[in-house]
């Protein structure tokens, strides 16, 4: 069983360079399929979910090929979906990526029907897709769920307003893409903001879509008859750049993120700003330096443009060695605390009640062996191990590599001590 073994102790220095955004490789690459060409995919981030993704839509008889980048730019992704034939999707593939759903958005657009084993992805709570039906359904579609399969059909699609009861991300883009060919307008009211979903639109946009408001709560999509493939760059993962942002300060250091949006990071930014830490944006680059032990805040998740779901945990293990009782309040996946078990394997103070957890934060954590539940929690725990003393190996690896493009090698190159073991 590989692991990560992290020592703890040293202070990260230098510049890191953020990959592309996952969350939007993982929506763009199936809207790809909508195309009638061929599409580049530009900054395509180095990770298991690109992989995983990369070989279901080799499954749906799609040309992918991923080409190397050439270090100051991530690799490509040549999508040609002239060769697309529907079929019954690989199980075993679609069930260890919670977006494999946005198939069904895009397979219901171009062939009217689509069926998709429910999808998988990390535990961190409850992930319904009933906005996603209620979308579809909205849209003249014929929905239903047998045996752990998502079966949706429809004559035609037929663009129609869609209100969704909760901000959704996945719902809002999946509504986006089956809107995209169909017949009429179709608008979505209090629809996501996050950056991918603007990422998404601009792609489909260069395409010949006719997306307007994303970044906004009111999406608009007039359908069209069709789709042209085209070149385009992936924004920033400014989560991967908060992951580093918030390791720069647990450790006292002094690091560079480079090829990061800093408006994409406003609310992360200010929290560690809270924290005692120096944040100075650069054009396309953060400086943060961490200012000694950090002091306590409070922090609340929120949708885009609040403090992000997907930094909690990070910030967690930040928290866990400040010098006074912080509040983190996660209103988004009522799971998302399963790591503190493990931060507390470390020595750390965290109480959880419901969906709020009291951290004492405490002198020093001590190396410990932990398992990585989630994604996140992955990260979290390295940076947990890069303020402890001694080491820390992290088990269940495979949850960081889903979504962190080179971690060892990006965070050895600022001076982590930190290695697999295989």
């Amino acid at each position: 069983m590989s692991k990560l073994v992290v020592t703890g102790g040293s202070r990260l220095r230098g510049r890191v360079r953020a990959g592309g955004r996952k969350n939007s490789a993982v929506a763009i690459l199936p809207a790809a399929l909508l195309a009638d060409g061929l599409s580049i995919i530009e900054n395509v981030p180095v990770i298991q979910d690109v992989s995983i993704y990369c070989d279901i839509l080799r499954s749906l008889g799609v040309g992918v090929d991923l080409v190397p980048g050439n270090g100051a730019e991530g690799p490509r992704a040549i999508v040609d979906p002239s060769r697309l034939a529907w079929q019954a999707l690989p199980q075993e593939l679609i069930t260890r990526l919670r977006a494999s759903y946005y198939l069904l958005g895009v397979l219901l657009a171009k062939y009217g029907r689509a069926e998709v084993p429910f999808p998988g992805g990390c535990d961190i709570g409850s992930r319904p897709i009933d906005q996603h039906i209620k979308g579809f359904t909205a849209l003249g579609a014929r929905v239903k769920v047998e045996h752990g399969v998502v079966k949706a059909e429809a004559t035609r699609l037929v663009g129609a307003p869609v209100y969704l009861d909760v901000v959704s991300v996945g719902a809002t883009i999946n509504i986006m893409l089956a809107a995209t060919l169909a017949t009429g307008t179709t608008v979505i009211e209090n629809a996501a903001k996050e950056p991918h979903v603007v990422d998404l639109a601009n792609y489909l946009n260069a395409a010949g879509a006719k997306v307007k408001g994303a970044g906004t709560d009111i999406i608009r999509i007039t359908g069209v008859d069709r789709l042209s493939g085209v070149t385009h760059s992936l924004i920033p993962d400014e989560i991967e750049a908060a992951t580093y942002m918030i390791a720069a300060v647990a450790t006292g250091g002094d690091v560079v993120v480079e090829n990061v949006i800093p408006k994409h990071l406003e609310s992360v930014s200010a929290k560690l700003v809270e924290t005692g830490a120096t944040v100075v944006e650069n054009g396309d680059s953060i400086n943060v330096i961490g200012n000694g032990r950090p002091r306590p805040v409070t922090v609340k998740t929120l949708a885009y443009p609040g403090f992000p779901t997907d930094a909690q945990q990070q910030m967690t293990a930040l928290l866990s060695v400040a010098s006074g009782t912080s509040i983190i309040t996660e209103t988004v996946f009522e799971g998302r605390f399963k790591h503190v078990d493990e931060l507390k394997r470390m020595g750390a103070d965290v109480t959880v009640e419901g969906r709020t957890a009291t951290v004492q934060g405490v002198d020093h954590l001590t190396g410990a062996a932990v398992k990585a539940t989630d994604l996140r929690a992955g990260a979290a725990l390295i940076i947990a191990g890069l303020t402890a003393e001694g080491e820390t190996e992290i088990t269940d690896i495979e949850h960081i590599e889903r979504g962190y493009e080179r971690a060892v090698e990006k965070l050895s190159s600022i001076g982590a001590g930190l290695r697999r073991k295989d």
